[in-house]
């Protein structure tokens, strides 16, 4: 027979092991969302050297840069 002090203590040890995973998956969240935020950011700063490869690309065949008419 258990008592009603040792369902109580059972209780807590329970609350206690949720209470420490609840800690420990809030800081798994917290490190994902950091991970999140520097892909993003590095992403972002891919898409500005993309933009800034194209516009090169598309000044550099401009006509400064083709063969005169008589070649």
């Amino acid at each position: 027979m258990t008592t009603v002090n040792d369902e109580i203590i059972e209780l807590q040890m329970k609350m206690s092991f949720q209470d420490s995973l609840l800690e420990e998956l809030n800081q798994v969240i917290i490190d994902q969302q950091k991970q999140i935020s520097r892909i993003e950011l590095m992403l972002e700063t891919m898409k500005l050297q993309m933009n800034t490869m194209q516009t090169g690309s598309q000044q550099e065949s401009g006509p400064q840069h083709e063969l005169p008419p008589h070649y």
